[in-house]
């Protein structure tokens, strides 16, 4: 599958679907094996398009060191499906929560190759751990809003069913 199917497989809606799809894309993009090296590099306005980025966050990432494009003759940028795939990485840990600073540690430190790749690891160890603390706070977030949309009356998500007790407080209580 080439760079480009698999980067718009990655930024599709995800939801409901297993994360073993999703795992599997990102082993299949970063395997230099399925990305094309002859393939053109694209413009910033084309991998701005593709990745669902602004041309200015590109210009950021690359600002900031996460990036750094080929220039051509002319001076524009050229995203490699090396380039590509690194953006795919940067945007999932932006997302994820991943501080610019975490990310600029991380970046000098694969830039500096393998002998890091210990410290890289503990890095992602600890972004998960901290993703995982967050998605139960955002999982406790969603029961209490499922409670409220089923307590005014509407239907909730299909886990999710509230508690009527008549000894619960008045719902005018809990606006």
């Amino acid at each position: 599958m080439a760079a480009e199917a698999l980067i718009r497989k990655l930024t599709e809606d995800r939801a409901g679907e297993p994360a073993g799809d999703t795992v599997a894309a990102v082993h299949a993009l970063v395997d230099d094996s399925v990305i094309d090296p002859d393939a053109a590099p694209l413009g910033v306005a084309e991998a701005a398009r593709l990745l669902g980025l602004s041309p200015h966050t590109l210009r950021y990432y690359e600002q900031e060191g996460l990036v750094r494009p080929a220039r051509n003759g002319s001076g524009y940028r050229g995203y490699s499906a090396g380039d590509l795939r690194r953006l795919v990485f940067l945007t999932r840990m932006r997302v994820s929560g991943m501080s610019m600073a975490d990310l600029r540690r991380y970046v000098a430190l694969a830039d500096q190759g393998p002998g890091t790749e210990p410290e890289r690891r503990e890095m992602m160890l600890a972004h998960r751990d901290w993703i995982r603390q967050r998605l139960r706070e955002l999982t406790l977030a969603l029961e209490a809003t499922e409670y409220k949309i089923a307590a005014y009356g509407g239907a909730p998500g299909a886990d999710c069913a509230p508690h009527h007790d008549d000894a619960a407080p008045d719902r005018a209580t809990f606006q």
